[in-house]
């Protein structure tokens, strides 16, 4: 079949149902002139007469009678097939597949999951956790949540939560044995639990700053994780000093297990984005997500919702390394 002839047999039925050009122009949005130009070349290319036209009418031969009872059960299914995808992009269902930094993924995805699969149950959320930034597209993800240096330049890239504040914290029983420390200077004589980044495998140093003054250390302990979550597990288990997003730490620091030291030096890091391919439609499930999640953070801003498609800017620090550990 060519690329026309569909839409060249549909104005063929447009013009058989209605037994006049004009009312099928009419309906089809083209000038009556190029709708016969459309079936002389139909019945020119079939090798066949199927309509006969004069001044005053149009009516069928036999052969376009014939043609016309095969072709308007087809015509009916391909426009039902048609109506139905609409109504699924419209509708929110389907798979919905995200890739997500395990800190996006604990402190954005897992707070509204259950929310949002109550509000749409046709949708299956899939969720992977990774460390790395990585092309989503490629993978097949419809979405990836993560800190902003994780958006390629091509990609759409929507805020979907607020400034992250880090927080150093222990466990009392690490502090039964040893006094809290009042500076970051301090940390040269505690137990910290190490961090390494997800892009270079390095060591990270942990960052400060208060009244204007700003300090990078370096810091030395028995234990060396590539996750945050896994940072908070060891300060919880008595095992050191983590540095962590206070998200992380909070439902340990409201039971107890852990308790908050240098908060006045305490830095902020820029937040999370969902991003996505941004020369692809939208899938429904997405926007719905997209929608939950910006409400919720529109719900907790202290500052206007940035512009879908630019990173904001803020005067908060957005370090690599910061936000390699924050993610």
């Amino acid at each position: 079949m060519r690329r026309g002839d569909l839409a060249d047999l549909s104005a063929f039925i447009a013009v058989a149902d209605l037994l006049s050009f004009r009312a099928a122009s009419e309906r089809l949005g083209v000038t009556a002139s190029a709708l016969s130009h459309t079936i002389k070349q139909l019945e020119e290319r079939l090798g066949v007469r199927l309509l006969q036209r004069s001044t005053r009418s149009v009516s069928l031969t036999d052969a376009g009678r014939r043609l016309l009872e095969e072709l308007q059960p087809a015509m009916e299914r391909i426009e039902g097939a048609l109506q139905d995808l609409d109504a699924k992009r419209r509708r929110a269902c389907g798979r919905l597949r995200l890739y997500a930094t395990p800190t996006a993924a604990a402190t954005v995805v897992a707070p509204v999951w259950t929310r949002f699969l109550m509000t749409y149950p046709e949708v299956q959320l899939e969720l992977e956790v990774g460390y790395g930034p990585l092309d989503i597209v490629a993978k097949g993800f419809d979405a990836g949540i993560g800190p902003a240096e994780h958006a390629a330049a091509d990609m759409i890239a929507v805020r979907v939560s607020g400034p992250m504040k880090l927080a150093v914290v222990g466990a009392p029983s690490y502090f039964a044995q040893r006094p809290a420390p009042r500076t970051p200077d301090d940390l040269a004589g505690h137990s910290c639990i190490q961090a390494r980044d997800a892009a270079d495998r390095g060591v990270i140093k942990w960052e400060f700053e208060c009244d204007g003054a700003a300090r990078r250390i370096s810091v030395d302990g028995p234990v060396i994780v590539n996750s945050a979550e896994l940072a908070v597990r060891a300060a919880a288990d008595g095992l050191g000093l983590a540095y962590v997003p206070y998200a992380l730490a909070d439902p340990f620091l409201r039971s107890g297990q852990l308790i908050r030291v240098l908060e006045r030096w305490s830095p902020t890091v820029d937040g999370l984005f969902l991003r996505h391919a941004g020369h692809r439609q939208i899938a429904a499930a997405l926007r719905a997500l997209l929608d939950m999640l910006r409400e919720g953070h529109r719900a907790t801003a202290t500052s206007p919702f940035p512009i879908p498609g630019h990173i904001g800017t803020a005067n908060r620090r957005s370090s690599h390394h910061l936000t390699a550990q924050a993610a």
